[in-house]
């Protein structure tokens, strides 16, 4: 049977299947009677496939339609081509959303999708992290309930998303996010969050690190220029305190250059790439050359330095960072311990570790300095045109210099009882000796 009925071919059907019952009727002379026979014959055949129909969408866990006469085949042929293209449809939809969902999840930031009352839909895996979503335990839930940090939810009530917003996490203190609110879709908004910690930690580094080389460098660049200017009038300026001028200058300028040095070395260690620790380091040797180094600097203060070195503890790692350490280190027990003192370093094993110590017999640090003491220019002396002529970068640069080892610095001191700084090195960057165990 065709699929385009019009009411000319459904009249037309209607009475070749009435034509005979009318035709025995009026044979029999009972027409009126034999045509009610009929329409009532057609109305239980309908009724039959409507009941079978109805079956096969409601009850049936098939999709294949039951098999039908006349009419009710394209019936049901037209509704099972219907279900199979909407079942294509909601495939590939399904599909569109799992890899949307996919994508979102495998984005930097967080996202959540909100309703235009600002109800959530939807929200990946980085949101619940930086918001404490739970997904779907939130769903339909205002996010102004939600995040309830004073300036976002002012933010958000304001209406004017033009600009970001920046906050701490709901969830971790420690962590800031900037926010960002965008509509779209059919009055939509889309939330995007992105990890800003860094950036913001970076950025007040960077205001430090400018105001404290400009306040490092204003106290002899100030001390030069008032020599320069007594220098101007040569004939009035007496020999002893020309030579005076010098000196203090050379000083001055020599510190400026300890300055330089130290910063260019941090800048360094800082922007190099992670170690590939295929160098091995013979960190008794190095040890030893670091205090022959110092010699000259402990020619003064006569301090006695005692080492207690395992000469086969060797390790993979950079030769002049560690350097560095031992130098910044070892420098300052000499700086700052009073003259005719003891220094101990020590660099022995310890289970399956390398640990390093020096201790001095300085005046010690008190307890809240201590956690501040490997910030850059951070110094105890309160004159930054101290005798010991610091620039507060040596442990900054320790610090650094350890991080790439996988290693921390530790600080123990008491006032007048002397410092100690230590680290250890791992064990997977230990080298085994020849024919030990691995």
């Amino acid at each position: 049977m065709g699929r385009n009925y019009t009411l000319s071919a459904i009249l037309r059907g209607l009475l070749v299947y009435l034509l005979p019952f009318v035709l025995v009727g009026w044979y029999l002379d009972v027409v009126w009677p034999a045509l009610a026979l009929a329409l009532l014959l057609k109305l239980c055949w309908h009724y039959y496939y409507i009941n079978r129909l109805t079956g096969w969408l409601w009850d049936s866990r098939t999709l294949l339609p039951p098999m039908g006469k006349g009419v009710w085949t394209d019936i049901f042929d037209g509704i099972y081509r219907t279900l199979r293209r909407n079942q294509v449809r909601q495939r590939s939809l399904s599909t569109l959303i799992k890899r949307f969902r996919q994508a979102s999840e495998a984005m930097p930031d967080a996202a959540v999708v909100l309703k235009e009352d600002g109800t959530v839909t939807w929200a990946n895996k980085l949101a619940q992290l930086y918001f404490g979503l739970q997904w779907p335990g939130d769903n339909g839930i205002r996010i102004t309930n939600l995040i309830r940090h004073p300036r976002f939810v002012k933010f958000f009530k304001n209406g004017d998303f033009s600009q970001a917003v920046t906050m701490h996490s709901p969830a971790h203190a420690s962590m800031e996010v900037e926010v960002r609110v965008m509509p779209y879709a059919d009055n939509q908004f889309l939330l995007i969050a992105r990890d800003v910690t860094q950036l913001t930690k970076l950025e007040r580094m960077r205001k430090d690190f400018v105001a404290n080389v400009s306040h490092e460098l204003k106290t002899p660049l100030t001390v030069m220029q008032g020599y320069l200017e007594m220098l101007d009038e040569p004939d009035l300026l007496p020999a002893k305190q020309l030579h005076k001028a010098i000196h203090d200058m050379t000083a001055q300028t020599a510190r400026m250059q300890n300055m330089v040095n130290q910063l260019l070395e941090l800048s360094r260690i800082e922007s190099s790439g992670p170690d590939s620790f295929t160098e091995e380091v013979d960190m008794a040797a190095l040890i030893r050359s670091c205090v022959h180094d110092v010699s000259l600097l402990n020619s003064e203060k006569q301090h006695r330095i005692e080492v207690s070195l395992d000469d086969h503890l060797n390790v993979y790692g950079s030769a002049d960072k560690l350097r560095a350490v031992v130098m910044n280190l070892l420098t300052n027990a000499i700086k700052y311990s009073p003259a005719g003192g003891t220094i101990n370093l020590s660099w022995q094993r310890r289970h399956l570790a390398a640990a390093f110590s020096i201790s001095d017999t300085g005046p010690g640090i008190g307890s809240e300095h201590l956690s501040r003491l490997t910030e850059r220019f951070y110094r105890i002396d309160a004159d930054r045109n101290s005798a010991t002529g610091g620039t507060g970068l040596g442990l900054s640069i320790v610090k650094h210099a350890l991080e790439h080892h996988r290693s921390r610095l530790q600080i123990d001191s008491k006032v007048g009882q002397g410092s100690r700084f230590s680290f250890v090195i791992p064990a997977e960057l230990i080298v085994q000796a020849k024919g030990s165990a691995t």
